[in-house]
């Protein structure tokens, strides 16, 4: 057999004949790494362990401490758990829902109710199957053999995604005799998970495994009460919209009943502002409204529609924009790569803001400052504010959680409010849609179309993106009076045409292209609908253009 030659990565050149699987290699050249590894990159394609090698270049093991690495290794340990929950409880059905600190929250229903001693169970069982080391087999059939395969699962969430995808095959993986369909690589046995812990969460669980950044350990778990009521009530509207998953989506769209379920969900998000304006109006010393959420979360939107509800009940309300309040670029302070860091709270002149906050809140006449963004200076000229009797100052921006920012304001005196995109909607029952992608997706579209990046940019910049929110906003969320899923059922159907062109534009060179295939392939799982049925006042416009708020 012939030999192909590969340049290992921290190893150097090898020789291997054809065919020798990515396995074999990780198992020969590196099998004393403490990280698990779970794919490999061949040049610049991501390949699951279990691939044949037919071609020269350069080698590289992928383990957990990447994001690639850390979803397979969760997805691996996810087909794991689904094929431990139905030996333990024969007819149940598993639902992957959410994230929820660092975990994935879920539920097992069956007659009984979910406790702790099947939980007990559960992580006994999963360990026996991981300690078998049992390969994963992967196939290519037909879209009826899964179609029968699932139906006799009696899994009808992933009948009705199969039948509304238009494909003639599809991938399955095979545990022990059990099939699933996962949207992404799994690993090639079930030895490769090393560390994992399934706890209770009432009424469901929430499956742990190490986090990119601690690869070697499990965090201990934190409570999120707020954060896990919003989804809660997330999954609440969707039962109302009768649209639990994609294949459900995409069915309103072949019916022609998409139209119905646009206003429907747009109503459920107007009513809920409303009620945030209602809780504002009761608490009757509240001056000032704080908003706050990561990147592509519709703050702007929500804050214009917010202000509208307020206004319903009486108030004026007094927009300020904390852009305003950045220091001098010259005393700016940077990061560890000597870089300004503009997303740092110290990169805003807090004591001027609070100065400003005091003396509207006293009657006082304020000049609020322009920020010169392109001479990176503070500048005068001449905008004033006084707040009337019935004025609400509203400030919308990243820091609005982080009592830092108002340190001179009484409590009683402050509501905060958390928004952000916070997906419930599933592909399917065991393939969750994660809301960084949703959030991407929406910035990948605003940026092309109002600002002029292309996706690639978009996706390069999106890890310091996320680290400047694991910093500065997701330590906060739970100090919010209040919190908004900004999140609409079918908003992926409009974003679709252009995402997918843009991501289509991404090289096979480039660093994000594996992640741009990715997300590719996951929006043509849903259906298109015309950008002309989203209302102008949705938080969608903020990303697509056409809102009645602001101009691109």
């Amino acid at each position: 057999m012939a030999q192909i030659s590969l340049n290992l990565k921290d190893i150097g050149n090898i020789k291997v004949e054809e065919g020798t699987t990515a396995y074999e290699i990780i198992e020969k050249y590196y099998s004393d790494r403490e990280v698990p590894i779970i794919l490999a990159k061949l040049n610049n394609d991501h390949i699951e362990l279990r691939e044949e090698i037919h071609k020269e270049g350069n080698f590289e093991p992928i383990d957990i401490s990447t994001t690639t690495g850390n979803r397979t290794y969760f997805r691996t340990l996810q087909f794991v758990f689904i094929k431990a929950a139905y030996e333990l409880f024969p007819g149940c059905k598993v639902t992957i829902e959410h994230a929820l600190d660092k975990g994935i929250y879920g539920e097992i229903h069956k007659e009984k109710a979910l406790d702790e001693e099947d939980i007990e169970a559960l992580n006994k069982r999963i360990q026996e199957i991981i300690d078998r080391d049992t390969i994963i087999n992967k196939s290519r059939v037909t879209v009826e053999e899964a179609i029968n395969i699932f139906d006799s699962y009696g899994l009808e969430d992933k009948l009705r995604l199969l039948r509304s995808i238009g494909k003639n095959d599809v991938t399955l993986y095979e545990l022990d005799g059990r099939y699933d369909y996962f949207f992404g690589f799994l690993g090639y046995s079930t030895g490769v998970i090393k560390n994992f812990k399934v706890i209770f969460h009432d009424p469901g669980f929430i499956i742990r495994i190490p986090s990119e950044e601690h690869p070697k350990e499990i965090l201990p778990f934190i409570e999120h009460k707020k954060l896990d009521a919003i989804f809660r009530e997330t999954e609440d509207w969707l039962d109302i919209l009768n649209v639990a998953d994609v294949g459900a989506l995409n069915g309103y769209i072949q019916n022609g009943n998409i139209n119905e379920l646009i206003m429907v969900a747009e109503a459920l998000q107007e009513k809920k502002i409303a009620y945030i304006a209602d809780m504002i109006q009761e608490r009757k010393e509240v001056k000032i409204v704080l908003i706050a959420g990561p990147s592509s979360s519709g703050k702007t939107t929500f804050a214009n529609r917010l202000g509208i509800q307020l206004r319903v009940n009486g108030f004026t309300p007094i927009p300020i924009s904390l852009d305003d309040y950045f220091l001098n670029r010259e005393i700016t302070p940077k990061d560890e790569n000597g870089n300004y860091d503009f997303e740092s709270i110290k990169a805003l002149d807090i004591e001027l803001f609070n100065e400003n906050l005091r003396d509207l809140m006293d009657g006082k006449e304020v000049e609020i400052p322009n920020f010169d963004f392109k001479l990176g200076k503070r500048r005068w000229s001449g905008n004033k504010l006084t707040l009337p009797h019935n004025g609400i100052i509203i400030v919308e921006g990243i820091h609005g959680l982080n009592d830092m920012l108002t340190n001179s304001i009484a409590a009683k005196n402050k509501f905060k409010i958390y928004i952000s995109a916070l997906t419930q909607l599933n592909l399917d029952s065991h393939n969750r849609i994660a809301t960084t992608d949703v959030r991407r997706i929406r910035r990948i579209v605003r940026d092309f179309l109002s600002r002029g990046y292309g996706g690639e940019t978009t996706l390069t910049m999106w890890p310091s993106v996320r680290r400047g929110e694991e910093k500065n906003i997701f330590v906060f969320q739970e100090e919010a009076d209040v919190m908004f899923n900004s999140t609409l059922v079918y908003e992926l159907c409009v974003l679709k045409k252009y995402a997918v062109e843009e991501l289509k534009k991404i090289s096979k060179n480039s660093p994000v292209y594996y992640e741009a295939e990715r997300l590719i392939s996951f929006l043509n799982l849903f259906k298109d609908v015309d950008v002309s049925l989203v209302p102008s006042n949705s938080i969608l416009r903020e990303f697509i253009g056409g809102s009645i708020f602001y101009r691109y």
